[in-house]
C-alpha cells in the first residue's frame, strides 16, 4: 500500500508560508509544509499536527483542495491530501524537517519540489 500524507497551504495577505526541506529527499528544496499521516489519525488531525511541527503554527483547514496521486510525484510514492489552511495562533519558526519556514509573495514563488507548484495553484482557484 501507498503511503498517505497531507500538505498544507497556507495564504496570508497575497504570500503563501513555504518550509526549505531539511532531509531528503528535496533536502535543501522549497516546499509547502506536509507529511505523512499517522495510523491514529485522521487526515485533518495530521494536516493540524504537521503544520505546528515544521512551522510553529496553530491552523484549522479550510477545505480539500486536491488529492495528488501520481506515483512519480515523490520518490516515496506518496499520495497527498492538500488542504487551505487558516491560522489561528503561533508565530513562523522552522521545525522538524523544515529546515526554514518563510513568506514568499504568490507572484514570486521560487521553484518548488515535486508538484507543490500545482498544489499551489489549484489552491490559489478555490480562494
Amino acid at each position: 500500500m501507498r503511503p498517505f500524507a497531507c500538505d498544507m497551504i497556507l495564504i496570508e495577505d497575497g504570500k503563501v508560508l513555504l518550509i526549505r526541506r531539511a532531509r531528503e529527499p528535496f533536502k535543501g528544496e522549497w516546499a509547502i509544509p506536509g507529511g505523512k499521516i499517522e495510523d491514529d489519525e485522521t487526515a485533518e488531525q495530521c494536516a493540524r499536527r504537521e503544520m505546528k511541527e515544521e512551522t510553529g503554527l496553530d491552523v484549522e483547514p479550510v477545505k480539500l483542495t486536491g488529492i495528488y496521486s501520481d506515483p512519480k510525484r515523490d520518490p516515496r510514492g506518496i499520495i497527498t491530501a492538500a488542504y487551505l489552511m487558516r491560522r489561528i495562533g503561533g508565530q513562523v519558526k522552522a521545525g522538524d524537517d523544515a529546515g526554514e519556514a518563510r513568506w514568499f509573495e504568490l507572484t514570486a514563488l521560487p521553484k518548488l519540489c515535486t508538484d507543490h507548484g500545482k498544489i499551489v495553484e489549484d489552491a490559489m482557484k478555490q480562494l
